[in-house]
């Protein structure tokens, strides 16, 4: 949340460069409040377990947060009730005419097959060209990450050659970016994928920033300079036990199963995992959600011209204020 000030303090410029919003008080008494909106875009087969993951995240900011839950129509989902889906979740083309301040959109266990194989590509890709006008910001989650960095920038993903997975140290890029204020200068991540970015391609599109980037895990956190698009490649939103719910899955099918790297004390998968994650989670969210409450236009269709003006450049905040 902002801080209201009085009108010319001297430390405004000094909070602005430290990326910390701050509304002197003609700004402030004029300002429009409502909810914000925002819809995810629910990937996963476990669709309960990933819903309460990620509102979990949201309520933890003082702004009150309208959701809605998008599914594409191209696959069938297998692990969720029928009712379930009906009840709560809404197909693209019944939501594609609302704006909406933030888009979520999941990861999928699908990484190792070719984007193009994936039986919902085609509609994947529609969703995130009508997101570039309709959402004011979109948060990609691990595949989701790979695959909009590889649908609007042609960024391909590389397969790792054994699955990275476990919690892993991050390196804090930029200690003044609005999106990762506050942040430690290292921050821990949980992964569990088999692909990751390629960043050699990563490196020749500038209009892209890596806000932290793991020792050995590679970035972990991207985005553009207008934070229209953030890209988080591994999964803040995973709880206490979601890790060892993997491994232990994986471990009663018989399938080749590391014990998660970081994760459990002593590597010993009967002891219970150290939480140390969830603070740096929670304020990416409420940041996330800070800079759209403060960028975000009070008539929701207004949204693709507040889009143009940030793609415009400048210093968002100066701008704004």
């Amino acid at each position: 949340m902002p801080i209201n000030i009085p009108d010319g303090l001297p430390a405004k410029a000094t909070l602005h460069q430290e990326r910390i919003f701050a509304l002197e008080e003609e700004v402030a008494n004029n300002q429009q409040i409502r909810p914000l909106h925002v819809v995810i875009l629910n990937l996963m087969p476990t669709k309960v377990e990933t819903e309460t993951q990620i509102l979990r995240l949201i309520s933890k900011s003082p702004l009150q947060v309208s959701c809605d839950f998008m599914r594409v129509s191209s696959h069938e989902a297998t692990h969720v009730s029928a009712d379930h889906l009906v009840k709560f979740y809404d197909t693209f083309d019944a939501l594609k005419d609302n704006y909406y301040d933030g888009f979520i959109i999941t990861g999928a266990p699908v990484e190792q097959m070719e984007f193009e194989d994936v039986d919902y590509w085609d509609e994947f890709c529609r969703i995130v060209d009508w997101s570039q006008t309709h959402a004011l910001s979109t948060m990609y989650l691990c595949w989701g990450a790979l695959a909009g960095l590889y649908h609007l920038y042609g960024i391909p993903k590389k397969m790792l050659g054994s699955k990275l997975f476990g919690v892993f140290k991050q390196r804090l890029c930029d200690e003044y970016n609005f999106l990762t204020n506050g942040f430690d200068e290292v921050h821990y991540m949980p992964h569990s994928r088999h692909a990751a970015i390629d960043t050699a391609a990563l490196a020749e599109h500038p209009e892209l920033q890596v806000l932290s980037e793991g020792f050995t895990s590679g970035p972990a956190i991207i985005a553009t300079r207008d934070f229209h698009e953030v890209y988080v490649t591994g999964h803040f939103e995973y709880g206490r036990d979601t890790l060892g719910s993997e491994f232990w899955r994986d471990f009663h099918k018989g399938l080749p199963i590391r014990v998660p790297e970081n994760y459990f004390p002593d590597d010993d998968p009967e002891k219970q995992p150290i939480f140390t994650w969830r603070a740096h989670a929670n304020l990416l969210y409420r940041n996330w959600l800070n800079w759209i409450y403060q960028m975000t236009p009070y008539e929701l269709e207004r949204i693709p011209e507040v889009i143009e003006q940030l793609r415009g450049g400048g210093d968002i905040m100066t701008d704004k204020f």
